[in-house]
């Protein structure tokens, strides 16, 4: 489900401490990756065959890393537009993962995602790793570092049990079976829908969800999870999955994109759009079929 990985890479340091979590990745069953640098068509003008050759090297070290890692790697670097080269190699390589880096909180809020990273999601046919790229400070000046750790430890699991959110979930059973992990499923009763005229329907509503998850944690118990918890809170979906991440609980996000009733024009919905700019966490989105 997880064996073919495309990783967008720009040869930065960044990227080089994106290499652990690929490495991580073996886990659940990866095993080729594809290593894809774009050089944008409309900022490189003539100087793309320069910048080719310059890139390389960076590229080749990074395989080589992989490669010692156990991964059949292999390099693409095509002009283009970043978003539509990447899913288009993705069919190519008959991919199954898109890794991106995104930038962290310590960077300039402005630039939380970074638009090679939001424009691969908004534009996602696969299934996108997003991983926490951010600046500390050291002795020698300042380094990058990608916030992955043990990335299957303990999976947040938010869904709103839409079909995209189902989806997901085939995803969160695979990798449970491959790792055992953790698991927390959470459903956030959303305050701006039910506070103004359901509120009074809280409690039913709660009891109907309560079962929906409970009928999604002996499915993953059989898979091998470690644990299963369920949560039920209410307020604002975006705040509370947020809230959740800045804990020490968690080591990955798991999330369909969209939610119920997305328009198909926006393929990435609000909430995960807030949680990829603005979580501590690596994320995993999962785009709904098309």
């Amino acid at each position: 489900m997880l064996s073919h990985v495309i990783v967008t890479t720009d040869g930065s340091e960044a990227s080089e401490r994106m290499l652990e979590c690929i490495k991580a990745l073996r886990r659940v069953g990866s095993r080729e990756v594809v290593l894809v640098h774009v050089f944008d068509v409309r900022d490189v003008n003539g100087l793309y065959e320069t910048l080719k050759k310059s890139m390389l090297p960076k590229l080749e070290g990074q395989r080589d890393s992989l490669q010692e890692a156990g991964f059949k790697v292999g390099i693409e670097t095509p002009l283009g537009v970043v978003y539509y080269e990447v899913n288009k190699l993705a069919r190519q390589h008959d991919s199954s993962l898109v890794v991106v880096g995104a930038h962290g909180e310590s960077l300039v809020k402005e630039l939380l995602l970074g638009s090679t990273a939001h424009s691969i999601l908004q534009n996602a046919v696969l299934p996108v790793l997003l991983v926490r790229l951010e600046i500390t400070e050291e002795n020698s000046g300042k380094r990058c570092r990608a916030i992955c750790g043990d990335l299957f430890r303990h999976i947040l699991f938010p869904t709103d049990f839409s079909d995209n959110a189902e989806h997901a979930f085939l995803y969160l059973e695979h990798i449970v079976r491959e790792t055992g992990s953790h698991v927390t499923l959470l459903h956030v009763q959303d305050q701006a829908k039910i506070g103004r005229h359901l509120k009074h329907r809280l409690e039913e509503f709660n009891q109907i969800d309560a079962e929906r998850l409970a009928g999604m944690a002996p499915r993953l118990e059989q898979c091998g999870a470690a644990s299963v918890e369920v949560e039920i809170p209410y307020g604002s979906p975006t705040k509370i999955i947020l809230e959740r991440a800045r804990t020490n609980r968690f080591s990955l996000i798991l999330m369909g994109s969209q939610g119920r009733g997305f328009i198909h024009e926006l393929f990435l919905g609000s909430v995960a759009n807030n949680i990829a700019r603005l979580a501590p966490l690596p994320v995993l989105f999962v785009p709904a079929v098309r």
